[in-house]
């Protein structure tokens, strides 16, 4: 009787054991979400590649864990990433489950930053080249903290994911996270980082992207000022610009996107307000 209650507990420990801090706080694996996979123990960390792009990879504790970015766009169903050891190489599975965005419908008075006209859309397209650019940077740096510190107070006007229909025509989800706070108001990184892109950007404004390492990239914008150089390096907390209502914006706010591996996903989850 001993050894079975023995042995129960043992069975009962496992799921806690297996468990860990990382995986209670970011694992969201949804699209837009993100995926935290144990990777096991190893002298040096793996590398870890999702749709071919290069994953995060931390130490926690004595494992190591990929943080693995996932677009709006992935089905749900199964997935996988792909390991390399050295010269070896393994496939490690996961499953992404599926959630439904809410709509969002706004009205602008600037029909052209609805249909923007051939002058404007050749622009659009050197800007969006240059954007993502500096998304699929992928520095060797581990982040200072992957739980991060929120850029600004005040509520959330909007959330990541929304399905948004300017005048009537539905156009690309949110694909960031937006505080409610006056023009001004100071932005603040919230990991270390390097600027790595500055501009003023048709739909975005007065934008700047912050690289955290190995591909974990904060990018803000609609910005009335930028307090940075493009190549300066950041210390957690440093004020990178002020909120403003630049490019395609109906008022003041702080828009703030996350990206890991190329993927745009909810800045929620790294501030303890992700929302199932």
């Amino acid at each position: 009787m001993r050894l079975l209650l023995a042995a129960l507990l043992c069975l009962a420990s496992l799921p806690a054991l297996a468990d860990s801090y990382l995986t209670r706080q970011l694992n969201h694996p949804v699209p837009g979400g993100v995926a935290v996979l144990d990777l096991g123990k190893a002298p040096s960390a793996p590398e870890a590649f999702y749709d071919g792009k290069p994953v995060l990879v931390v130490k926690e504790q004595a494992n190591w864990r990929a943080i693995v970015g996932l677009p709006l766009s992935a089905k749900p169903g199964a997935q996988s990433i792909q390991v390399r050891e050295g010269a070896a190489q393994r496939s490690l599975s996961f499953g992404l489950g599926s959630k439904r965005y809410p709509e969002q419908r706004i009205t602008l008075k600037n029909q052209r930053q609805v249909n923007p006209n051939p002058a404007d859309l050749a622009r659009i397209d050197k800007e969006l080249a240059e954007q993502t650019r500096a998304y699929r940077s992928f520095s060797p740096n581990t982040p200072s903290n992957l739980l991060l510190d929120r850029p600004v107070g005040g509520k959330l006007s909007s959330r990541f994911g929304v399905r948004r229909f300017f005048n009537g025509e539905e156009r690309n989800p949110h694909a960031g996270l937006d505080f409610a706070v006056p023009a001004g108001t100071p932005i603040k990184s919230p990991a270390a980082g390097k600027v790595i892109l500055i501009g003023d950007y048709f739909f975005n404004g007065n934008t700047v992207f912050v690289d955290h390492g190995q591909g974990f990239i904060s990018m803000f914008c609609h910005m009335s000022k930028i307090d940075v150089q493009n190549g300066q390096v950041l210390a957690r907390g440093e004020v990178v610009g002020r909120v403003g209502s630049t490019g395609r914006a109906t008022g003041p706010h702080m828009h703030w996107n996350v990206s890991l591996n190329d993927a745009r996903v909810d800045p929620a989850i790294f501030i303890g307000a992700f929302e199932p």
